[in-house]
Parts: structure tokens; C-alpha cells; sequence
């Protein structure tokens, strides 16, 4: 299903989670695997001054420092990177979101890889104070019509097979796209999918327990609509609770179904040509213990057949 994967990494000295990720897949796939690291700058602009990776100075990047880099990262990744899968690593200057997409689209990317979020964000506290994506990931997102998977942390690679997939909805167009993706992972992979919504309980005194039920009631109608999509040789199942946390219930869910994969619409509304990232989708990207697909446009999916 994967033939062509881009993963972009901000490490030169080891071999980071985003990397190990879609080096599995790859493998997993035979697909070629292109990794792209953005030479850091101070600057907005101008790119071409960029930090040294070893001494932090403020240098020139010219041709000599990108090969330098290159070879630093084949060396940090040569012990996982010698599995037979066909790689190929590029350094340039650059806005990091900006060169992601120019690489993804040089490639013809079928799956973008990249972490939640960047060392410098990480060291300026921004990570911790509002638990959101990075602006790498957001501009990605924005721009690029691809499935963009977020690997938060390294995973076993049995778990990169995505036998449990959960697909978090809120009904929208984004999300019925998220499912059909799934639907075609579950075809590739034999998966099972577990649809999971979470209903929203209004902190009212008047909300009564009638009330609840009767909603409840009413999206699971919903979802049974919802699942007349999926095949019937694939085995799936919805499930439904209340909550006032989207994002951390379907981390919760994904802790009792054990699942290898969420699959997320971009729960955006499209302005100008461009889609915006939903604060449910930030979250669970950041706090999820499995890699998260965001899938923005519903023509990719013709594009992947």
C-alpha cells in the first residue's frame, strides 16, 4: 500500500523515532524511503545561516556542511538503516514545512512521517504548556493532500502491521475520508476497525439521565449508518461514550481495544484552499503511545488506488 515514504527528522547524532517508524514500514512495504533533514537556522530570513549541528555556532550552509550532515546521519542510522531497505537522505536549508512538501512532492509520497514536534519547541516549553503539534506538522498538514502519519515515540515493529485500527469521529467529511482510509488499511493489513465517538456531556443540572440516553441512542443510530460503508469481510465495531475530552477518550480508547493505529479526519473546515488542524487531532498526537494518521483530502484515496 506504502511505496514511497518521506520522513523528515531533526536529529543528526541518533537515529529518532520518526525514522525508526517508517523505516519498519518501509520494510514492511518494500518501499523506498527518502529521509529529509532541514538544517536548523536562527533566522527567518534567511535561511542559509543555520546553527552547526556540534558547536551551535551560526555558519554558511554551503554544499560542503550539507554533505557533512548527510554522512553524520547515514552514521547515527547505519545500524538500522543496513535492513535492505532502499533509502536515500537529504540535507538543504530552508523552511522545514516548506521543504517537506517540496520533497514529498518531488517523490510522489504516499505517506509522510514526521515527529509532533520540534527540539526547539521542546526546549521553549511550548510543548509542555499546550500539548500541541508543532508548526512543522501544522504546515504540513495545511498544505500537503497525502496521509501524514505522527510518530510520537519509537514502536515495536509488530506493532507496525496495524492489525487494531480505532478511527475517531465526529461524523464529518474529514473523518468518514479517515474511515475509508482505514477500510483500505484493513483490506491491506486484515486489520479490525474500531469506530469510536465520543458524546459530549453538557455540564448542565438539566441534562438529565434521560437525556443522555436518548443521545446516545441517536448516535448509535449514527454510527450504524457510519459502518454500512465498511465491507462486511472486515470486522469492525463502533464504540460509543460520553465525555468532555475527545482527545482523551479516544486515547482511552485505544487503550482498551490495544490498537496498533488511530486514523483522524483533520476535523478542519476548508478556507482558501487550505485545512487547519483540529485541537482534538493536536492533542491525541501528542499524547498518543501509537503513531496517528491525519488524513485531510478525500481525493487521495482515488490517488492510492
Amino acid at each position: 500500500m506504502f511505496k514511497r515514504l518521506l520522513v523528515a527528522t531533526e536529529r543528526v547524532d541518533f537515529c529518532d523515532a520518526p525514522v525508526l517508524t517508517a523505516l519498519k514500514i518501509a520494510e514492511q512495504n518494500d518501499a523506498q524511503l527518502s529521509i529529509l533533514h532541514v538544517l536548523e537556522s536562527e533566522t527567518t530570513k534567511d535561511r542559509r545561516f543555520v546553527k552547526h549541528f556540534r558547536t551551535g555556532e551560526e555558519i554558511v550552509a554551503s554544499s560542503e556542511y550539507e554533505e557533512t550532515v548527510k554522512k553524520e546521519i547515514h552514521k547515527s542510522c547505519a545500524g538500522v538503516l543496513g535492513s535492505g531497505v532502499p533509502y536515500k537522505i537529504k540535507v538543504t536549508p530552508g523552511f522545514p514545512w516548506k521543504e517537506i512538501l517540496r520533497q514529498a512532492r518531488k517523490d510522489k509520497t504516499d505517506l509522510i512521517v514526521l515527529g509532533p514536534h520540534t527540539e526547539r519547541a521542546k526546549e521553549m516549553g511550548v510543548v509542555r504548556v499546550k500539548g500541541k503539534v508543532g508548526s512543522t506538522v501544522q504546515g504540513v498538514i495545511m498544505h500537503e493532500r497525502c496521509p501524514v502519519m505522527i510518530a510520537n515515540r519509537s514502536i515495536p515493529a509488530e506493532k507496525l502491521k496495524f492489525k487494531k485500527i480505532v478511527v475517531g469521529t465526529d461524523f464529518s467529511e474529514s473523518c468518514k475520508s479517515a474511515l475509508f482510509f482505514a477500510i483500505k488499511l484493513a483490506q491491506e493489513y486484515d486489520s479490525i476497525i474500531f469506530i469510536f465517538h465520543m458524546a459530549p456531556v453538557p455540564p448542565s443540572p438539566r441534562y438529565s439521565q434521560a437525556d443522555y440516553d436518548k443521545d446516545i441512542d441517536r448516535l448509535k443510530n449514527k454510527l450504524e449508518e457510519l459502518c454500512k460503508f465498511i465491507p462486511p469481510e472486515i470486522e469492525h465495531e463502533f464504540n460509543i461514550w460520553g465525555g468532555a475530552l475527545p482527545h482523551l477518550e479516544i486515547i482511552k480508547c485505544v487503550g482498551k481495544k490495544d490498537a496498533d493505529l488511530i486514523v483522524m479526519g483533520s476535523h478542519t473546515e476548508e478556507n482558501a484552499g487550505k485545512w487547519y488542524v483540529g485541537s482534538a487531532v493536536e492533542r491525541v498526537s501528542y499524547r498518543s503511545n501509537c503513531p496517528v494518521v491525519v488524513i485531510t483530502d478525500p481525493n487521495v484515496l482515488l490517488a492510492m488506488n
